[in-house]
């Protein structure tokens, strides 16, 4: 069993573990950030032309909050088999749908071509996206936390969680090199295809990785005691995950639903919305805000890892706390600096925020992770992760775009954050310390449940 007694793995094993989980969500955030920072850029006059502006890049955004709408779905059935038959396979699936489409994406014909056609198309890939994800990321943050060393869990679990920058840094890295090379008319014309192309060679390189490494020793255990149980003459039928989740985790879900308000929103607000904002209100250059964005990226990627250490020293709750109120408190001075047009003050604007931000993810990989038995961790940590992301991520760059569009200025923005801010405070407030959390004490409970079932429906004597 999986406690904290347990000895770690052999250190090479386990970095072999969390590359392969850390390449993957590099390449799936990746292709899913390269749509974002597209929809802010060149979408709107590509899939949406004729409308004004503001308004087309509005329904640009509305297909890229489309993707989150799927993550649910993606969440729910990546959970189940995954809970059912391993981390490995479904995270080899998720890879490949989320590659194709974004390699797709890439070959599409624009609203100058097929007409009303392109957007549909546009959004269709935009749902596999949206669905691959919803299950990449338990299943990836789910593998390294079962394989790691549990007194390290944060640091070890928190690697996946670099995937998120380095697939932004990777995505906004190639399209500043694109805009800086390539004239407007040429990356409008031909140029935005190059990133999403470069999918299907990563895709290669990440299936390659992933499908070197084992499955959780701690599922596999977990799959064996199941398997013996239905096996006993009295045996009870095992329920499914999700109904698993519902009746033992529920009050676990909507912590960490409650968790990812402000985590969700603000990233977005900073990474995806600002390419807008920076660009028609505070009239700096498409080049001058990737870069901004770009640099922060790498310093996020940094300091993820060091939150994830220090959320093994003092706790998850802690670092999440300081994290959420930070970002709530930055707010107000990250739209002023960037407001000033200066490239150092927006560098520093979006770095702070992304460090602020760090603090709240970092530690989240784990501290979902512990809040779950392993049966139905995959769902419950999914469940509880994509189903916030659409109340969350999806609508904020849309609710940004629009209230900017509406007020003219950037607080209601801020206060909109804020707003999600107070959510994550009280969510991650009212939560239990998991961080000395055994995963093996958490499936005793799990693995409780059967027994008092048959207790329960056992004849009077």
């Amino acid at each position: 069993m999986a406690s904290a007694t347990t000895a770690p793995p052999p250190p090479a094993s386990l970095k072999r573990i969390v590359a392969a989980s850390l390449i993957g969500t590099t390449i799936e955030w990746y292709d899913f950030f390269l749509y974002g920072s597209a929809a802010a850029l060149v979408f709107n006059k590509l899939f949406f032309p004729g409308s004004d502006p503001l308004v087309g890049t509005l329904l640009s955004f509305l297909t890229y909050a489309v993707g989150f709408a799927a993550r649910p779905l993606g969440a729910l059935v990546f959970g189940h088999y995954g809970d059912r038959l391993g981390r490995k396979k479904l995270l080899v699936l998720s890879l490949l749908l989320m590659g194709g489409a974004t390699f797709a994406i890439g070959l599409l014909p624009t609203h100058a071509t097929v007409g009303s056609a392109a957007p549909v198309l546009l959004t269709t890939l935009r749902l596999v996206q949206g669905f691959a994800l919803g299950g990449e990321w338990g299943g990836a943050v789910l593998l390294v936390s079962e394989h790691g060393d549990a007194r390290r869990r944060g640091f070890w679990a928190s690697w996946p969680q670099t995937g998120a920058p380095a697939g932004q840094l990777l995505a906004t890295g190639v399209l500043s090199l694109l805009t800086a090379v390539l004239s407007d008319e040429a990356f409008v014309s031909w140029g935005w295809r190059i990133p999403f192309l470069l999918s299907g060679v990563l895709v290669i390189v990440g299936l390659w990785i992933r499908l070197s490494v084992d499955e959780s020793p701690v599922f596999q255990q977990a799959l064996a005691r199941a398997e013996a149980r239905s096996a006993a003459p009295d045996a009870v039928a095992e329920k499914l995950p999700l109904v698993s989740v519902l009746r033992h985790h529920w009050r676990d879900v909507l912590v960490a639903m409650g968790a990812r308000m402000a985590e969700n929103i603000s990233y977005y607000v900073i990474t995806a919305f600002i390419l807008v904002y920076a660009t028609t209100s505070a009239g700096v250059s498409r080049q001058t805000a990737l870069n901004a964005v770009l640099i922060a990226s790498a310093v996020h990627f940094a300091v993820i890892p060091a939150w994830g250490t220090l959320s093994d020293r003092i706790g998850r709750r802690p670092v999440y706390l300081l994290g959420a109120a930070g970002v709530g408190l930055w707010m107000f001075p990250f739209f002023s600096l960037i407001d000033t047009g200066g490239f150092g003050n927006m560098i520093l604007a979006v770095t702070v925020g992304l460090v602020l931000h760090g603090a709240m993810y970092a530690p989240q990989a784990a501290f979902f992770s512990e809040m779950f038995a392993t049966r139905m961790r995959y769902s419950g940590a999914s469940i509880g992760a994509q189903f916030a992301s659409v109340a969350a991520g999806a609508p904020a760059p849309l609710i940004a775009t629009a209230l900017l569009s509406d007020y003219g200025n950037s607080t209601p923005i801020s206060l909109y954050v804020i707003a999600a801010v107070v959510l994550t405070l009280i969510a991650v407030g009212a939560a239990k310390e998991t961080r000395s959390r055994d995963l093996a004490a958490v499936d005793a409970v799990a693995d409780a449940e059967p027994a008092a079932a048959r207790a329960a429906d056992a004849p009077a004597v």
